[in-house]
C-alpha cells in the first residue's frame, strides 16, 4: 500500500473523523426509537435525499415502523422527532410526504467538519476493525497462450480489489493461477519436438515469440485432433512430463519462462502489479491431487461412479433431478480442474493461513465453485471461521452484442486491446494538448489504461458490458477521462494559485501522485460549496461498503459524482477571483480536498491522476 503523509490537526489527531454521516444520523435515530418507541432498530434507512428535496438526508423508517405499531406514518414520525437529539448536527429535522424524516446539516458544523475531513490523510477512510488475511485468486492466463480480452475483466477487478482490500487494511495475497499443466503441454511438448527443438540448448524458447507459441499450440491442437498416432505420443508426452522426464521439464520450463515474459509486459502495460511471484501454475498442486483424492474416498465424501472418483454434496442435482457429481478422478486415472481447485483451496487455508478466500472468476463457473465450496466444508477444510466467496462477473461484449472478438471471429488479444486505446488516447490528446511530446506519451498511457479499467470497473460486475471505444474515452459522463480532466483542472487551478501567491502549495502523496496541500478553514456559503462537500464526505463510507461488497462500481458512482459536483461549483463559485482572502482560501482548500479525493479514489481503481492533459 502507498504510503501517505500530510499535517494531521491536534483535533484529528483526539477526535477521529466520522466515516459515515448516514451512520452518525443512524445512532441518534436508533436511539430515539428505542426511547420513544421501546423498539430496537437493526437499519435505520437513512439516504442520501434526492436532488431536489431541499435536504442533506432522510430517514424512511417511519414507514416500515408504521406498518409494524399499526400506527399513522407519520404520527410514527413525529414521535421519533420528539425523541431525537441532533441539534449539535442538524437544523431542526421535517417530515415531508408519508413520513419521511428529512435532515440538513448545520453550515457550521458541516464546514468544520469537512476542514477537518481536509486534515486528515486517509480522507475518513477508516482501518478495519477486524483486519483478515485474504487470498485473492485472479487473471489466470494460460501458459504458451497470448492472454485475451477474456482474461481483462478477471484481471482488472481483482487487481482494483488487491488495492481496495489493503487500503482498509486487509492483508492480500494476490494468486495468478496459471493454466501450465496436463494434456495441452503433451500436445506442445511433442510437436516442438517435432519442430527439432532440443531442450538441452540454451534457452530452446528463447527466438520464438509467444505470438509462435500460440500459433504452435493451435497447430499442436490440430494434429491431436486429426492425428491418432500423435495424439498417443502426446498423451505419452504427458505421462514422461509429469513422471519427471528432464527432457520434457527442460523444455517446459522453457515455455514458462517465454509465457511469464508475455504476462509481465501486459501487466506492465496494463499498469497491474502482478509478478512472477505472485503466480502458481497447476502443476504446483499435481503432487497434492492422488493424496487429495485418496483422503475423499477413503472418508466417503467420494465414491466411484461410472469409473470416476466422483463426490456428491447435498442440495445439488441435475435436470433429471439426480445428484449432480463433482469429479475428482476421472475414469483413466487422471485429474480435473475441479481436483486442482480443492487442492488450492486448501493450500490456501493450511499453508498460507487465510481466513478469507476470493475467486475472481467469469460467472458461468457459479455452480462449479459453489460445489467446491461444499465438498471443502464436508472435508473440513473450509471451516466456518474462514469465508470463501466467488466474485463473479459477466462476459465482456462487442458491440454487436457477441463476445468480443476480432473481424475474423478469433479472440483479442490483450495487449492489441491495450496498445489501441493508448493510441487511442494518444490521438484525443494531441489534439487538446500542449504538453511536450515525452509528456503526451507518458498521459496517452494513463488515459488509455484508465480507459480500459473504468469502462470495465462502472459496470456492475455481475452484468455482460458492452466494449465501446467512443463511450470509454468521451470527456463526458461516468468515464474516467472525465475525472482525470477534472482533477487536471484543479490541478491547473492550483498551480496558478501558487503562482500569484494565492497559496502556498507544498507536496504530500496521495496515491502514488504528488498533490498539494493547502491549510485553513474551509467556509461553506454556496449551495454549489456544499453539495460538494457532501459528497466528498461520501467517499469514505463508499470504500468501505466497496471493501464489503466487493463492487467497485460503488466506489466509480461516487467519484464520478464528486466531480460533476466539482464542476457545478468550478462553474458558480469563482476560486481565485473570490471576493476575499478567506474566501478564496476556503475554495481553493476545497478544491484541493477534491483532488486528493479523485486522485485517491482513481488509485485504488489502480488508476492514475495525470497532473495536466
Amino acid at each position: 500500500m502507498t504510503s501517505q503523509s500530510s499535517t494531521v490537526s491536534a483535533q484529528t489527531m483526539t477526535e477521529p473523523v466520522p466515516h459515515d454521516l448516514a451512520q452518525e444520523l443512524g445512532v441518534r435515530v436508533i436511539a430515539a426509537a428505542r426511547n420513544a418507541l421501546d423498539v430496537e432498530l437493526t437499519d435505520p434507512l437513512i439516504r442520501p435525499s434526492a436532488p431536489g428535496r431541499g435536504a442533506d438526508y432522510q430517514c424512511n423508517v417511519a414507514m416500515s415502523l408504521a406498518k409494524r405499531l399499526g400506527k399513522p406514518p407519520r404520527e410514527v414520525a413525529q414521535q421519533l422527532l420528539d425523541q431525537l437529539q441532533v441539534d449539535d448536527l442538524t437544523e431542526s429535522p421535517t417530515i415531508g410526504g408519508p413520513g419521511f424524516i428529512n435532515f440538513t446539516f448545520r453550515s457550521d458544523w458541516l464546514s468544520d467538519y469537512t476542514t477537518r475531513l481536509a486534515d486528515d490523510e486517509r480522507l475518513g477512510v477508516p482501518l478495519t476493525g477486524e483486519p483478515r488475511r485474504v487470498v485473492l485468486d485472479l487473471s489466470g492466463p494460460n501458459v504458451a497462450k497470448e492472454m485475451h480480452a477474456g482474461h481483462l475483466r478477471s484481471t482488472i477487478i481483482g487487481s482494483a480489489l488487491v488495492r481496495i482490500l489493503r487500503y482498509v487494511g486487509h492483508e492480500v495475497i494476490p494468486q495468478n493461477h496459471l493454466g501450465d499443466w496436463g494434456t495441452p503441454f503433451g500436445m506442445l511438448l511433442e510437436y516442438t519436438r517435432e519442430l527439432g527443438w532440443d531442450p538441452a540448448a540454451p534457452e530452446p524458447v528463447g527466438q520464438h515469440s509467444i505470438a509462435d507459441l500460440n500459433a504452435f499450440y493451435q497447430q499442436a491442437r490440430a494434429r491431436f485432433d486429426g492425428d491418432p498416432a500423435f495424439a498417443d505420443r502426446a498423451r505419452q508426452r504427458v505421462v514422461a512430463l509429469q513422471g519427471g522426464d528432464e527432457e520434457s521439464l527442460s523444455l517446459w520450463r522453457a515455455l514458462i519462462a517465454e509465457s511469464e515474459r508475455h504476462f509481465s509486459h501486459v501487466y506492465d502495460l496494463l499498469g497491474v502489479e502482478l509478478c512472477p511471484a505472485d503466480s502458481r501454475g497447476e502443476s504446483f498442486y499435481n503432487p497434492m491431487l492422488s493424496p487429495l483424492a485418496a483422503e475423499l474416498e477413503q472418508r466417503g465424501i467420494a465414491r466411484i461412479s461410472d469409473g470416476a472418483l466422483c463426490a456428491f454434496p447435498q442440495g445439488f442435482t441435475g435436470a433429471d433431478d439426480e445428484p449432480l457429481p463433482l469429479m475428482v478422478r476421472k475414469s483413466d486415472g487422471g485429474y480435473t480442474y475441479s481436483t486442482t481447485d480443492l487442492a488450492t483451496l486448501r493450500f490456501s487455508i493450511t499453508d498460507l493461513k487465510a481466513n478469507h478466500l476470493i475467486y475472481v472468476v467469469g460467472g458461468e463457473q457459479r455452480l462449479h465453485f459453489t460445489m467446491i465450496f461444499a465438498v471443502a466444508r464436508d472435508a473440513g477444510w473450509l471451516p466456518d471461521a474462514v469465508m470463501a466467496e466467488h466474485v463473479s462477473f459477466g462476459m465482456l461484449l462487442g458491440e454487436d452484442g457477441k463476445r468480443l472478438r476480432t473481424r475474423s471471429g478469433e479472440s483479442v488479444k490483450l495487449v492489441d486491446l491495450v496498445t489501441e486505446a493508448i493510441n487511442r488516447a494518444a490521438q484525443v490528446i494531441s489534439e487538446r494538448s500542449d504538453l511536450s511530446a515525452v509528456e503526451q506519451t507518458e498521459v496517452a498511457r494513463q488515459v488509455g489504461t484508465g480507459a480500459v479499467k473504468y469502462a470495465d470497473l462502472a459496470s456492475d460486475r455481475e452484468r455482460d458490458y458492452t466494449f465501446s471505444w467512443s463511450r470509454m474515452l468521451a470527456m463526458e459522463g461516468n468515464t474516467s477521462v472525465y475525472l482525470q480532466y477534472a482533477n487536471a483542472r484543479i490541478r491547473s487551478v492550483l498551480r496558478r494559485a501558487s503562482e500569484v501567491g494565492g497559496a502556498e502549495v507544498g507536496d504530500t502523496e496521495v496515491g502514488g501522485a504528488e498533490v498539494g496541500t493547502i491549510h485553513g478553514a474551509i467556509i461553506l456559503t454556496d449551495s454549489a460549496e456544499r453539495s460538494l462537500a457532501l459528497a466528498l464526505a461520501r467517499f469514505a463510507p463508499t470504500v468501505t461498503a466497496t471493501a464489503d461488497t466487493l463492487q467497485p462500481h460503488r466506489l466509480c458512482v461516487q467519484l464520478y459524482d464528486i466531480a460533476a459536483a466539482f464542476s457545478r461549483f468550478y462553474e458558480t463559485c469563482p476560486i481565485l477571483a473570490a471576493d476575499d482572502a478567506a474566501m478564496r482560501g476556503s475554495r481553493l482548500r476545497l478544491a484541493e480536498l477534491t483532488s486528493r479525493t479523485l486522485t485517491q479514489g482513481l488509485w485504488l481503481l489502480g488508476i492514475q491522476a495525470p497532473e495536466r492533459l
